[in-house]
């Protein structure tokens, strides 16, 4: 569902570097493919939908969207939030769907099929009856996302034509450098993104965290040029993408470029049932209501 707000042994090794080779091939070409199309459009990328891809069912928190944060589900308090970013023209299981109708959003159901939020978002713009050049994969479990990010990593994008992605990072929290859950993110010195990692990235030789290195923690909030995400889903998995279970990585190992901003944003997300009682203590403790 969708709330609208990537020897024997030397024979074996052989038929290995083969099938690999085939596969890069086919993932070439549909990037090549996939820029021609893109570059089809010199529009100014200026209508923009927020979307919020959301799913009761989740391996590590059954029902998180409908999980109450401080009297209101969590999708809801979302959507009010994304509701203030002033870069969006338009916001848009049952259980899910019935509880966002109440609080007055639209909603649009997605496949079982879709295998992430990206895909989900895809199939939501193309139910929508108005076309837009730029899609926001707003995450259901933000309750506390400032607009301002919002706006951020549309703007971002808007003024990063080679770029077909944008997203925000901001400073890891020491306690976090080893949590899966938290993924990091290397960006290089024109703001484009390297590599995303559940591991703490970059690692030193100590195997220790570097209190002087300035590690960054990805918040999940993403924006899409509208016609790479209908390419997204006919790219192929990627070994990255399969190892870290992240879907930025297809994007980056297709070659295509990323844009990212920093922010300052000292609450996370609700990956645990065990983050609920962490997001409502430090709301309480700075009058959020």
């Amino acid at each position: 569902m969708s709330i609208r707000s990537s020897s024997e042994s030397s024979s074996s090794s052989t038929k290995s570097w083969i099938v690999h080779g085939i596969v890069a091939g086919a993932a070439i070409a549909v990037a090549i493919g996939a820029r021609a199309y893109l570059a089809q459009s010199k529009k100014l990328r200026s209508r923009v939908v927020g979307i919020i891809p959301a799913r009761f069912a989740s391996s590590r928190f059954q029902g998180k969207p409908l999980v109450n944060i401080l009297g209101k589900p969590m999708i809801q308090r979302t959507w009010e939030r994304s509701k203030l970013a002033t870069t969006l023209d338009h916001l848009d299981d049952e259980k899910i769907a019935e509880c966002c109708r109440g609080f007055g959003a639209d909603v649009i159901m997605t496949s079982e099929s879709c295998r992430n939020g990206t895909e989900r978002c895809n199939e939501a713009q193309e139910k929508l009856d108005k076309k837009y050049d730029i899609v926001v994969n707003i995450q259901g479990d933000e309750p506390l996302i400032e607009p301002e990010i919002i706006d951020g990593i549309v703007k971002a994008l808007q003024a990063a034509p080679d770029a077909v992605f944008s997203t925000a990072v901001t400073s890891l929290k020491p306690e976090d450098a080893f949590d899966p859950n938290r993924v990091k993110c290397v960006v290089d010195n024109r703001g484009y993104a390297i590599y995303f990692s559940r591991g703490l990235i970059p690692y030193n030789k100590s195997g220790r965290v570097n209190p002087q290195f300035p590690y960054m923690l990805h918040l999940g909030i993403q924006s899409y040029d509208s016609k790479f995400l209908k390419i997204y889903p006919q790219l192929q998995p990627t070994p990255l993408q399969l190892e870290e279970d992240l879907e930025q990585l297809k994007v980056l190992e297709n070659g295509f470029k990323m844009k990212v901003i920093k922010v300052d944003h000292e609450a996370h997300g609700v990956d645990t049932a065990e983050d609920v009682e962490k997001i409502e203590s430090f709301m309480r403790e700075r009058n959020l209501s």
